[in-house]
């Protein structure tokens, strides 16, 4: 029986006049693979966020790898930022896809060294074992041969790449993935999928994606959280959570996330 690595209880989060989440509990064992799937304004970003530890929460309380988050008067605890700081530190995250100026002045080698910088400090110099370990990250997600690139000379699939190697230069227990395959094309998205199945196993982490489109986590995920609205419901195995009639309930009649059917 795995430890329980992430624990939200009766957790609400609102942004200005919007609800995020509302009273969402939820429990992940150490080591699982979890798709966190809805329509867009469902919620699902904002559950990373608050596993983070960057979430005002309104309501409810929130446990990581044993550190403890609750709703009530933030203030300036200087105690409570300081561990959200070394709770941070053991969480890999990959934001959404965004798009690089290629007049960026910054190679791919570099681009990755950065998740080393909360191992050193802002002030250290990375060794010659943290570009090892640069090295054999860019080798592990398949891009040694473009370390020398400027990132924004890449392609959608090749960033993708350069910020997951960089989520885990930082040596992460928790991996948060925001949708990893938008404004990807299908073959990209079947290739991130497997290297994100591939790294969770080898790695031994904590692992949730976002998806938007939940056939998607169908082929690599444990379990699968489905959220309308800031609720979350359904939790459970893809093959039960991912019925027609479950994604008919939260995505309306025509689901848009069965574009063209589940592909293995």
């Amino acid at each position: 029986m795995s430890a329980v690595a992430i624990c939200l209880r009766d957790v609400a989060v609102s942004y200005r006049e919007d609800v995020a989440l509302k009273g969402v509990s939820l429990e992940i064992k150490s080591g699982e693979m979890i798709g966190i799937a809805g329509p867009n304004g469902a919620g699902k970003t904002t559950i990373l966020t608050v596993i983070n530890g960057l979430g005002r929460l309104m309501h409810g309380e929130v446990r990581v790898l044993g550190y403890h988050m609750k709703a009530g008067p933030r203030g300036r605890d200087f105690r409570l930022s300081l561990r959200v700081a070394r709770l941070r530190k053991m969480i890999g995250y990959v934001p959404q896809g965004c798009s690089i100026d290629p007049r960026v002045p910054i190679h791919v080698r570099e681009a990755v060294m950065m998740g080393r910088y909360g191992r050193f400090g802002l002030w250290g110099r990375p060794g010659k074992k943290d570009w090892e370990k640069v090295d054999r990250l860019l080798e592990m997600v398949g891009i040694s041969h473009l370390a020398g690139r400027p990132l924004g000379h890449l392609s959608g699939g090749e960033q993708q790449r350069v910020a997951i190697a960089r989520a885990l230069a930082q040596e992460p227990r928790i991996l948060l993935l925001d949708e990893p395959t938008t404004f990807l094309d299908w073959r990209s998205q079947r290739e991130i999928l497997h290297l994100i199945g591939h790294i969770h196993r080898e790695h031994g982490l904590t692992t949730l994606m976002v998806t938007h489109d939940p056939r998607e986590s169908f082929d690599i995920c444990d379990r699968v959280v489905l959220l309308k609205r800031g609720r979350v419901t359904a939790v459970g195995p893809p093959g039960e959570v991912l019925s027609d009639a479950n994604l008919r309930a939260v995505y309306g009649e025509s689901p848009l996330c069965c574009r063209g059917g589940h592909h293995h």
